[in-house]
């Protein structure tokens, strides 16, 4: 099937469901699903944000500013992922736990609401990748109608395109607590040090960009055709200074390049 029989078919699953809740980030997927979700089902669709310490406040801001330009109505709650020692220690299942306390929250305000189903916004492509956090979603209960109607990141994008949504063409996200190995704690000013310095790399123009933090050490990813522009020593000089003005000893780049995941290489499924 087509990228718009594909696309009728998300709009029909989405009118069987009724009425739902939408788990929100503001990133392509999430953002196309919520906009579809209420063109079909009107004020029976809306969507839920969660602020924290794991994701850049300025997204969290972009994401409720297009939400009110596309009419729809979203709640903003804040979760604090660090109190909850299953998630701060970092183990493989980080994810899992993440998303069962997310998802249950969501899942208590979609009942409050009166909202029948908890959607989110996986799609094709992640059945590929590592992802402890939809084993909690199937658990729960959690829906995700991209997937189901067999919708990848391009297909999505040119969906997005299509209908004029501003986040078509946007950087993939991801929780800041990606950026560690697995079994290094996630804490508080680490979180802050990643922040400031990925803001760092995007204001300096690089867009799809990821700093793995190894303590002292950075390990930066960016898209193999920026490669040669970090590189430009008056580039890779300002960086190395406002990477050790953060709190890093060490500044490395990763010749291989951005890639999402990097840190689940060599690990299976989720599910």
């Amino acid at each position: 099937m087509d990228t718009q029989g594909k696309f009728e078919d998300l709009k029909r699953i989405l009118g069987e469901m009724e009425s739902v809740l939408v788990a929100y980030s503001g990133g392509v997927d999430s953002t196309l699903l919520l906009k579809v979700a209420h063109d079909v089902l009107g004020d029976n669709a809306f969507g839920v944000i969660a602020s924290s310490e794991t994701y850049p406040s300025a997204e969290i801001t972009e994401a409720l500013d297009l939400a009110q330009s596309l009419g729809v109505r979203v709640i903003n709650i804040h979760t604090n992922e660090l109190n909850n020692p299953k998630f701060s220690c970092n183990a493989t299942d980080r994810c899992y736990h993440c998303k069962m306390e997310l998802f249950g929250e969501l899942k208590a305000i979609a009942e409050r609401e009166g909202a029948k189903w908890l959607v989110h916004g996986a799609n094709v492509d992640d059945l590929g990748d590592y992802r402890p956090g939809a084993k909690a979603a199937m658990e729960l209960g959690a829906r995700a109608p991209l997937q189901e109607a067999g919708l990848t990141k391009a297909m999505i994008r040119e969906i997005s395109r299509d209908l004029g949504l501003p986040t078509w063409d946007k950087p993939s996200l991801a929780c800041l607590a990606s950026r560690f190995p697995y079994g290094t704690t996630i804490t508080s000013s680490a979180l802050t040090q990643i922040d400031k310095a990925e803001q760092f790399l995007k204001e300096l123009g690089f867009r799809q960009v990821r700093v793995r933090h190894y303590g002292s050490t950075a390990r930066i990813e960016v898209e193999t055709s920026d490669l040669p522009r970090f590189l430009d020593p008056e580039i890779r000089g300002r960086i190395v200074e406002r990477f050790k003005g953060i709190g890093y000893l060490y500044v490395t780049l990763d010749m291989e390049g951005y890639r999402t995941g990097s840190m689940n290489e060599g690990m299976g499924k989720s599910i």
